[in-house]
């Protein structure tokens, strides 16, 4: 890894994006507004207060991942990925530069909804504000990550949206937004623990609901840590200069 490059790739990234204000839009306050529509949603009930942290998990996840492997995968159509390849800039060097760029977002973006789910929408937390956006951040790389392994799978934005049923909606329905995974049959939330969203949900969730929790939720993002380490290495090794 040359860090020279990679920082070279990340300023690539921050450039094009900053020229593009829809993705910025996208990726920066359409998360706070789902956020702030399920607030309105339930305003008359205590629902929000129940999925409120879930939804900080799961709207910036799922966003990162179409946005992340949909420019990854236009870098490789276009022909960028394979002039950059010949030159000394590595695999892992543009897999890096791009989980840099996107991680950049990925904080601005967290504490944005975050901020947003706490002083606009009334989500209370009992645990350390800070640890929750701990949480948020590493969530949403975690969706950068996994967009930049899914995007060396697919030929065409349409392949893209169809990973998502395979990747991201089994750790939605399994993450224990819809019901707590410990009333889950054995099977399910036993392949529960195995989806690092199903981790990112119960940190956020045991920050809300527990004022003294901080290593259950460090270990929890460690977890999710790990997951998204893997899936640069993953992205770095099956990233295709081209697509065919």
């Amino acid at each position: 890894m040359n860090p020279r490059l990679t920082l070279a790739t990340t300023a690539r990234v921050l450039t094009q994006i900053r020229h593009d204000p829809r993705t910025i839009a996208l990726l920066v306050l359409v998360p706070s507004l789902l956020i702030g529509l399920m607030a309105w949603i339930f305003v008359n009930s205590t629902v929000f207060e129940s999925i409120g942290p879930a939804l900080l998990a799961l709207f910036p996840f799922i966003i990162m991942f179409l946005i992340t492997s949909i420019t990854t995968l236009r870098e490789r159509r276009s022909g960028t990925l394979e002039r950059l390849m010949t030159m000394p800039l590595g695999k892992f060097d543009f897999i890096v530069g791009y989980t840099l760029a996107f991680g950049l977002l990925a904080i601005i973006q967290s504490l944005i909804a975050v901020g947003y789910a706490v002083w606009v929408c009334g989500l209370t937390i009992s645990g350390n504000i800070w640890l929750l956006i701990l949480v948020a951040v590493v969530n949403a790389i975690l969706g950068t990550t996994l967009g930049l392994f899914a995007s060396a799978f697919a030929a065409t934005e349409f392949q893209v949206v169809q990973f998502m049923p395979a990747l991201v909606f089994p750790q939605v329905l399994l993450g224990g937004i819809f019901l707590p995974r410990d009333q889950m049959p054995d099977v399910l939330h036993s392949i529960s623990d195995w989806l690092p969203l199903s981790h990112s949900i119960e940190a956020l969730q045991t920050v809300t609901t527990e004022a003294a929790a901080t290593g259950t939720v460090l270990r929890e993002v460690g977890i999710v840590a790990l997951w998204a380490l893997a899936f640069v290495i993953l992205g770095s090794i099956t990233l295709r200069r081209k697509t065919a």
